[in-house]
């Protein structure tokens, strides 16, 4: 049975969770790839923020605690009223933000992350420290994910392409499963390590 998460979450719901749980989670999370991981690193968590992205910044420190980051660039329609919408909403490979991830975690107090392929040991212990989950979203699966995706809310840094941007959006039972979880656990590094067991062993057979 799956696990609700409802935004904001907290860390006890989050130090909760374990490898292999199946979650769905609803509300408020902000898309945010390989553009957006830099630019909160080099202007937020580096150094000083300059006075022209402080608004940006109140914008990503409020909504980002107890949120979630999701690693996807989107396709992006508009209705007839002129509002933005996900047309198709499918995850981008996670491992691009490794070298920021947990900054990113532990500044914004971001409680979970959405994306594929999984992470390393520095987001790992980053989860860790911070009582965070890394959450695996379906691939291939981008126009069924989009159909999670009721509301596009806002959009920040749209200057960075479509793709990029900061998309702020209410999602409901948005479904994934846990595959690294905040006690340290990796199902992504138990399958890199069995991938290499059976590889030595095809070698030597």
């Amino acid at each position: 049975m799956a696990v609700k998460l409802t935004v904001p979450i907290s860390e006890e719901d989050i130090r909760a969770l374990k490898v292999g749980d199946q979650v769905l989670v609803t509300g408020v999370i902000f898309t945010g790839r390989d553009a957006a991981h830099k630019y909160m690193m080099d202007n937020f968590i580096k150094g000083t923020c300059p006075d022209s992205e402080k608004e940006t910044y109140d914008v990503l420190k409020a909504g980002l605690a107890g949120s979630v980051i999701y690693h996807c660039g989107p396709v992006v329609g508009k209705t007839n009223d002129g509002k933005h919408t996900f047309v198709a909403a499918g995850p981008t490979t996670s491992i691009r933000e490794e070298p920021y991830q947990a900054d990113v975690m532990g500044h914004f107090g971001v409680r979970a992350v959405i994306g594929k392929g999984g992470m390393r040991d520095r987001t790992l212990a980053g989860c860790k420290e911070h009582g965070a989950v890394y959450l695996h979203a379906i691939g291939g699966a981008a126009t069924l994910i989009a159909e999670s995706v009721k509301e596009v809310l806002d959009v920040y840094k749209l200057d960075f392409g479509v793709p990029e941007a900061f998309w702020k959006i209410r999602v409901e039972d948005f479904p994934c499963v846990v595959t690294m979880d905040s006690h340290g656990e990796s199902l992504h590094d138990k399958i890199r390590t069995d991938s290499q067991k059976k590889l030595q062993e095809i070698l030597a057979s």
